[in-house]
């Protein structure tokens, strides 16, 4: 069994979400999560299923994606090059990193070949190399550096059309994407994902940018890539101290996908709870409201824990 969490550029029109999330549900792929974002206009698939499903599940969601986003008339704050943005594969287990792999590179041909879309490889496929790489200036800066020959895709087309884009394709290690909501506009918060980032001396395996949304908030988007250096209820504490260094209040956090029971242990020990985890290992009532708070959440419910649907789907 892997994991995977296709980011596709939708999320304003729920209907076609839910078709391009059905898509993505074939035969044997469960969806866990849909988290959609009318802000960022892009929604984020959990899924988790045997490899051949799994491959399988993916192509046919990137091809619906292909087929109903237009990035022409496509306008959010999340960068993006592709209809079908990112798919990253990821391995559950530390041993199953090879079968991830395998998985995908089978999906980054069958795309190429099949979908006649251009693919470019990312993370433990690429020498580390993020997908910021490949959407810096948007799809149209992504298409002239394939027209000059600086990239060429690893599949498909040697060209980068206006509608579907790209497809970026890799596998790294489990992640926690989150999201705060900051007071003081843009450039406030610009300032907090700098001070926090690891790129320029923040914390630890920290990726964050700073965005203004179309209500006039500002938020810092984060990506926590490495869950042992920084914890998410640390990278909260930090954001909390920059904004306050600043004079700016903080408002609500936002999880996207799902968070693990490890995640949720260590935040909820750090607010003293001696025992956050019940007989079964998935975290008591108490651990998911101490974490809660901790990250600024409303609520967190079970079902926003990956173990809690692995026990239900009867996986170790």
């Amino acid at each position: 069994m892997l994991e995977s969490v296709p980011n596709v550029s939708e999320g304003r029109e729920l209907a076609v979400v839910e078709r391009i999330g059905a898509a993505f549900a074939t035969a044997g792929v469960s969806r866990l999560d849909t988290h959609v974002d009318r802000d960022h206009h892009r929604s984020v698939f959990t899924l988790i299923g045997p490899v051949s499903a799994l491959v399988d599940a993916l192509v046919a969601g990137i091809g619906q994606a292909a087929r109903e986003i237009d990035l022409e008339r496509h306008a959010g704050v999340h960068p993006r090059v592709g209809a079908a943005d990112a798919v990253p594969i990821v391995p559950l287990r530390t041993d199953d990193l090879p079968t991830a792999h395998s998985a995908a590179l089978a999906v980054a041909r069958r795309v190429g070949d099949e979908l006649e879309l251009p693919v470019f490889l990312y993370g433990a496929l690429a020498g580390g190399v993020r997908p910021a790489f490949y959407r810096r200036g948007g799809v149209v800066e992504l298409a002239r550096r394939v027209s000059t020959g600086e990239l060429v895709p690893a599949h498909g087309p040697a060209t980068v059309g206006p509608h579907a884009g790209a497809v970026l394709v890799g596998v790294r290690q489990p992640l926690v994407a989150y999201n705060l909501v900051v007071g003081g506009g843009v450039a406030a918060a610009r300032e907090i994902a700098a001070a926090v980032r690891e790129s320029s001396g923040g914390l630890p395996g920290v990726q964050a940018l700073g965005l203004g949304l179309p209500d006039g908030r500002a938020q810092v988007s984060t990506n926590v890539v490495d869950l042992d250096a920084t914890p998410p209820h640390v990278l909260t504490e930090r954001i909390a101290s920059e904004a306050a260094r600043r004079c700016v209040e903080v408002g609500a956090g936002e999880l996207v996908g799902l968070l693990f029971a490890s995640v949720v242990e260590r935040a909820a020990r750090a607010a003293g709870d001696a025992h956050p985890l019940a007989d079964d290992g998935l975290p008591t009532e108490g651990a998911l409201e101490l974490t809660a708070a901790a990250l600024r959440l409303e609520q967190l419910e079970p079902n926003r824990v990956l173990e809690w649907h692995l026990a239900r789907l009867g996986q170790p």
